[in-house]
């Protein structure tokens, strides 16, 4: 057996892994999630908010990052819709306009009551990296003079009178990197005194704990963020338990969960061979 284990040719290795991410993805299994109190904190900041409050969401990631970030973003565009905030897209990053875009065609889609102009525009996307932000704050004309189609902002009913974002009920950022989390935080949400959360990667997730609780009300870390933020929203929002584009984050645990089982389990394993064989002298 040990033999047989220690000779084991790798492609049975990778075809464990390739059956434990397909198997739950063609079966759409989920698990059952349990909510964080982080979590929470980012679902109230929205969920409080009157009716029909100013929410600035800036989109800052791209197709490479979507994986981890799109389920947060279209939760957090859901639960707007849900609560009939005003809606301002804006993304600093160039990559970003077809992700702003897919959570328009949420609102067109799912929400036809919505009107563009009216409860959500699109002010697209701004070369100038952490300047754009730092305009935006202060003097929101200079950088934009029209939305992403070209209509200016007179003539658009949420922007008619937008001299600048500092008066933003909340800010969402979902970031996939730099500029993103820690530029809103450093020019708006600090000076500015805006409440702010965030949706951000794994990996950038630990360099934006410090600022909780002051500075940024809470944030959702990569696609488990997600799937919990998700969890509560349809709680909340039962209606949403029928909308399978509603919990994509749900179904994307259960291969990340598996297939890190099947590593762990491996790990474990190869020691164990490690052991015996050094046991035996091998």
């Amino acid at each position: 057996m040990l033999n047989s284990l220690i000779n084991l040719d790798r492609r049975w290795i990778f075809l464990a892994m390739l059956l434990a991410v397909a198997i739950p993805i063609l079966m759409q299994v989920t698990f059952p999630e349990k909510v964080s109190p982080m979590v929470i904190n980012v679902f109230d900041a929205v969920e409080n908010l009157p009716e029909g409050s100013s929410v600035l969401m800036a989109y800052d990631y791209d197709p490479a990052s979507a994986g981890e970030l799109h389920p947060m973003a279209t939760a957090f565009t859901r639960h707007c819709a849900f609560k009939k905030h005003k809606m301002y897209f804006m993304t600093l990053w160039p990559a970003g306009l077809p992700m702003v875009q897919q959570n328009l065609d949420i609102l067109n889609r799912e929400y036809p009551e919505y009107e563009y102009g009216t409860d959500y525009v699109n002010l697209g996307y701004k070369t100038g990296l952490e300047g754009v932000i730092k305009l935006a704050t202060t003097n929101l004309r200079e950088i934009y003079s029209s939305d992403n189609q070209g209509t200016n902002l007179d003539n658009i009913p949420m922007t008619a009178d937008l001299k600048d974002i500092s008066k933003m009920d909340l800010i969402i950022n979902v970031s996939a990197g730099t500029p993103g989390a820690k530029e809103w935080v450093q020019y708006a949400s600090t000076p500015f005194k805006i409440p702010t959360v965030v949706g951000t990667t794994g990996v950038g997730a630990p360099a934006l704990y410090p600022y909780i609780p002051n500075q940024l009300v809470g944030l959702l870390g990569a696609i488990k963020g997600a799937a919990e933020y998700e969890k509560y929203l349809i709680g909340q929002y039962p209606e949403l338990a029928e909308n399978p584009s509603a919990q994509e984050g749900l179904r994307r645990m259960a291969p990340q969960m598996t297939a890190h089982v099947l590593m762990i389990f491996l790990i474990v394993l190869g020691n164990i061979i490690f052991f015996q064989q050094k046991r035996k002298g091998v």
